[in-house]
């Protein structure tokens, strides 16, 4: 059986971190070594750094990842929604303004931020990187 790497839970100063889950730290902005200091510094937008342990933010790079889930799991679903009431009822334009576009907006934009604060914290708690082929 294979050990492990777990260096990136010591610092450059020998502290020690505890493994924290990235569903306990991720999704709350919080960071994925010492689930105290914040990932983000905007809406989406990532720290350098943490303020508290210092880690380094450079290695995470979720892409759009949280736009693909977002949208096969919350907004396909408000989308599908919005055509049926407009197939059922054929609502006025004023009604689609009063449930569809606030329901559109509450499940394309609200969950971007946890989730990319859980794929953040799961590249650092699984060490993911870049794929490199394999050499013998």
């Amino acid at each position: 059986m294979q050990e492990r790497d777990d260096s990136r839970f010591v610092d450059e100063n020998g502290h020690r971190w505890p493994k924290l889950d990235p569903l306990k730290t991720g999704p709350f902005g919080r960071c994925p070594r010492c689930g105290k200091g914040h990932i983000f510094k905007g809406f989406l937008s990532l720290r350098t750094e943490c303020e508290v342990c210092g880690l380094d933010y450079s290695y995470a790079e979720p892409a759009d990842g949280p736009a693909f889930f977002v949208q096969c799991f919350a907004c396909a679903p408000a989308v599908v929604w919005t055509l049926m009431f407009q197939i059922m009822a054929d609502p006025p334009w004023w009604a689609h303004m009063l449930t569809s576009l606030p329901l559109l907006l509450v499940t394309c934009i609200l969950p971007l931020r946890p989730l990319k604060g859980w794929l953040v914290a799961s590249q650092f708690f699984f060490k993911a990187q870049e794929g490199r082929l394999a050499r013998e």
